[in-house]
């Protein structure tokens, strides 16, 4: 759609911009294809519009406009006459306009693993190149505890003192909302020991935000509970898995019976054969997985299994951190970092925040706290980055 939004481009930033702040939109219980949307709109008039707390697009003024209005419940004729009017354009090219642009947004809804620039020809930046005001994800170790106390030298429990309460996380996540970040997720230790975790979901859901669970699983063999984590609004899981742990499959097949979207962390160590295990998670329905190594010898052999995944159609989620566990997987990886500046995206597409409201760049970045969320100004925490 060029020519509405190439020449509205230029005139728009004489125009007053919509009101800044994030805006939330959920399709109906009733309709095939369920997703949520997230439009932050930034104080330059442009903004972000985030599709089901996974795929990004910077749009530009013109493009915020149409993307509010529907949030909004606006009939299209009536953004039709108000834009027409606002920026004396004939009528039939922005009614043209904001339908193409609707239904490439929901061709990139309901289309698995379309890029958006090749195939739909929407204007969208390279990632983490935008200056924005906010981070799209808050990475929130509820908990360093984990379920073998043997093992709790596997997570940093000597950083923090204490734990925030089910009212300081719910006074965090509603200063991310109004910072405008919409996604929210849940890690530790292991957050499923956090009594209050379902309290916590549902805090995030009344906000509207998305919200993520990273955890070994184990505590999800309940089916009560997880119909409680799902009924109070979780949207996603990443299950840190034990492919040797007959347990952990029968849960597995459990979480996938009840249609959540699923990601299968797994961890590669020294005379592992995990392409046998890919293929099983592939077959069960798992479309998502992670992987880790142990040790820095293995690095060339963890890219055959990712090149295995991507034979057997699974998609690699790399941008998450991972629970401390017995078995730490994400030991190495900071080991690796240690020398070297924080990941591409860390400290800006998402800041990582400790049990206690300190708040790192991303997940064992610990000589560098920007502040501590609960107490400090959202504003020093960003500039400190």
């Amino acid at each position: 759609m060029p020519n509405l939004l190439d020449t509205l481009k230029d005139l728009f930033a004489q125009k007053k911009p919509l009101p800044t702040g994030m805006y939330t939109y959920q399709t109906p219980p009733e309709d095939e294809h369920q997703y949520r949307l997230h439009l932050r709109v930034e104080k330059d008039g442009t903004g972000l519009m985030v599709l089901n707390a996974a795929t990004v697009l910077h749009l530009n003024q013109t493009a915020v406009e149409y993307a509010y209005h529907f949030i909004k419940g606006t009939e299209p004729e009536t953004v039709v006459d108000m834009v027409s009017k606002r920026y004396k354009i004939d009528r039939r090219q922005v009614r043209q306009d904001y339908h193409v642009f609707f239904d490439r947004i929901k061709t990139l809804i309901e289309t698995p693993n379309l890029d958006p620039v090749t195939y739909l020809d929407i204007e969208r930046q390279d990632p983490y190149s935008a200056e924005i005001s906010a981070p799209y994800r808050l990475d929130c170790a509820l908990t360093y505890r984990i379920p073998d106390e043997s093992h709790q030298e596997a997570a940093p429990m000597d950083r923090v003192d204490r734990e925030l309460t089910t009212d300081e996380w719910g006074s965090i996540f509603k200063k991310a909302f109004e910072q405008g970040i919409p996604h929210l997720l849940f890690t530790g230790g292991e957050p499923t020991l956090r009594e209050d975790l379902p309290d916590l979901i549902l805090i995030a859901e009344e906000l509207g935000l998305v919200t993520g669970l990273l955890t070994d699983g184990l505590n999800l063999n309940e089916d009560a509970y997880r119909s409680k984590l799902l009924m109070n609004g979780l949207d996603h899981l990443l299950i840190v898995f034990e492919p040797d742990n007959p347990t952990s499959w029968d849960i597995l097949q459990k979480v996938l019976a009840d249609d959540i979207h699923t990601t299968v962390h797994l961890t590669f160590r020294e005379g592992d054969d995990l392409f046998p295990h890919l293929e099983r998670l592939a077959k069960m329905g798992v479309h998502a997985i992670s992987l880790s190594e142990a040790s820095h010898e293995m690095t060339s052999k963890l890219e055959d299994l990712r090149n295995f995944a991507a034979v057997l159609q699974l998609d690699l989620v790399w941008d998450m951190p991972v629970p401390y566990s017995e078995n730490n997987p994400v030991a190495f990886e900071i080991e690796k970092l240690a020398d070297q500046d924080a990941p591409e995206g860390a400290g800006k597409a998402w800041l990582y925040v400790e049990p206690d409201g300190d708040v790192l760049p991303a997940q064992g970045f610990y000589d560098q706290i920007l502040g501590n969320i609960l107490n400090d100004p959202w504003e020093k925490i960003w500039e400190n980055r």
